[in-house]
């Protein structure tokens, strides 16, 4: 932390250096002296799927406003992704978006999304964070558990490889452990109650596989589709660093994307809408389709507490995982990242992990909602169907059907999926207006980009606005 007249102390301790810890560790480092950020597998320095992260061999979507976060903490980001062969487009002119069969029109929206692969974003922000100064990178370390003295948290057990346990001391350990956290374990040998858990299992499995992108290939830059009621089957399409398409099928309840390639099309054939397997018939495939199965989403009540250890923090997927085909798990672990930054800057009596907690159940409270919601219009999904869950799966479905034709309505959806806007949005008289009248029929838009690529020549925007 930083002391009264601005000067670091402290230790800070974060286990995982995934995405939400590397972002958690950013911000700890502009208050206190030494940041250690400690995971267990061996991190490859040019980037690539590891062990830790089986999930970076499948598409993954950074929403805008986790996009914006991101160029706040790391200033430059956006010139040096693209450099490197990452995208920024336009969310809504250069996507063919499918929800419930439809196709949302296409138009210029100002919301940029970031294209670029998960192994290599993490490449990138680890690069970045080991160049902070006080900040070290531990790999190939295990964090066994918190160790305490009393009510506060003072450290950390770790097991280097061909060593024996030792223990790290620290004024604040962050858990960023992910999917596979023990923290439920960690609070018990503590003496504290687990935090209380929602979960809901969608039964989803996906199968990626990457192909060659070539100028042409398609008029998008990327495909979604999602999964309708009477078609439980999805997939994305997304233009990547070296050349590729990572393209990614999903299926629920069973219907499981096959693992050889000719199985794997046919199933894209099943999708709701052809799109996406035209474009696979066009494409030349670089790897092997694989296989994960998702787990549980399960969010974990820690702001419901009543006792929790001082000098302890849970971030990321360790504290909310969720359904990975909204794409929001990244986007939130920023926004969280963004509220500890805030909370450790604040002068308060109230404990940190009180104060981040509370805060951080706001930040999810949305995406949650959101993606539970959009799971529970499937009948084999167990869970609750309150009449505000029924209501507005239906509403959702009515402004599905107007954004076909109606491009504004088409942009307050995605400005909530995409967190930028509150879900209220869909509801403003504005939108709530076209959504409920008839929807003339128009042409189908053309394609069109109203976010500039980094390096774009003088006059882009006024020609994109022309064209438009």
């Amino acid at each position: 932390m930083r002391d009264g007249d601005g000067t670091e102390r402290g230790h800070a301790v974060v286990a995982g250096a995934g995405i939400g810890g590397l972002l958690a560790a950013r911000v700890l480092s502009e208050r206190f002296a030494r940041v250690t950020v400690v995971d267990r597998d061996a991190l490859p320095a040019g980037g690539g799927p590891r062990r830790g992260v089986p999930q970076s061999h499948h598409a993954h979507g950074m929403l805008s406003k986790g996009f914006e976060v991101l160029q706040d903490l790391f200033p430059g980001l956006r010139e040096d992704l693209v450099a490197g062969g990452a995208l920024v487009r336009d969310v809504q002119g250069d996507v063919n978006w499918f929800n419930d069969g439809r196709r949302l029109r296409r138009a210029p929206s100002g919301i940029p999304c970031l294209m670029v692969s998960r192994p290599e974003l993490e490449r990138y922000l680890r690069s970045r964070v080991a160049a902070l100064p006080g900040v070290e990178i531990l790999q190939r370390t295990e964090v066994l558990e918190p160790v305490a003295a009393g009510r506060r948290v003072t450290g950390v057990r770790l097991l280097r490889v061909n060593a024996e346990p030792e223990v790290l001391a620290a004024d604040l350990v962050v858990d960023a452990t992910g999917r596979s956290n023990r923290g439920a374990t960690w609070l018990r040998a503590l003496g504290y109650a687990p935090a209380p858990e929602e979960r809901v299992d969608s039964g989803l499995v996906y199968v990626s596989r990457e192909y060659r992108r070539r100028p042409g290939d398609a008029d998008a830059d990327a495909f979604v589709v999602g999964a309708s009621a009477d078609a439980p089957r999805g997939g994305v399409a997304l233009s990547g660093e070296g050349d590729r398409w990572l393209v990614t099928l999903f299926g629920m309840n069973g219907d499981v994307p096959p693992v050889d390639p000719a199985g794997y099309h046919r199933f894209a054939a099943r999708l709701p809408v052809p799109d996406l397997h035209r474009l696979l018939e066009r494409l030349e495939p670089l790897t092997e389709p694989r296989l994960m199965r998702s787990p549980v989403s399960v969010r974990r009540r820690y702001e419901r507490l009543d006792r929790f250890p001082e000098g302890y923090l849970v971030v990321a997927d360790a504290l909310c995982q969720f359904n990975p085909t909204y794409g929001q798990g990244m986007t939130v672990a920023a926004c969280e990242a963004a509220a500890l930054r805030e909370c450790l800057a604040e002068a308060s009596g109230e404990p940190l992990a009180r104060r981040f907690f509370r805060r951080a159940a706001a930040i999810t409270d949305v995406a949650w909602d959101m993606s539970v919601g959009g799971d529970l219009r499937f009948p084999f999904v167990a869970g609750r169907r309150s009449p505000r869950v029924r209501l507005l799966n239906r509403y959702v479905a009515r402004v599905h059907r107007a954004a076909e034709a109606d491009a504004a309505v088409g942009r307050a959806f995605l400005a909530v999926a995409n967190l930028e806007e509150p879900p209220q949005r869909l509801l403003a008289p504005a939108v709530l207006a076209r959504v409920v009248r008839p929807a003339r029929p128009v042409r189908a838009a053309a394609p069109l980009r109203s976010v500039p690529s980094v390096g774009a020549g003088p006059g882009a925007e006024q020609q994109e606005r022309a064209a438009s």
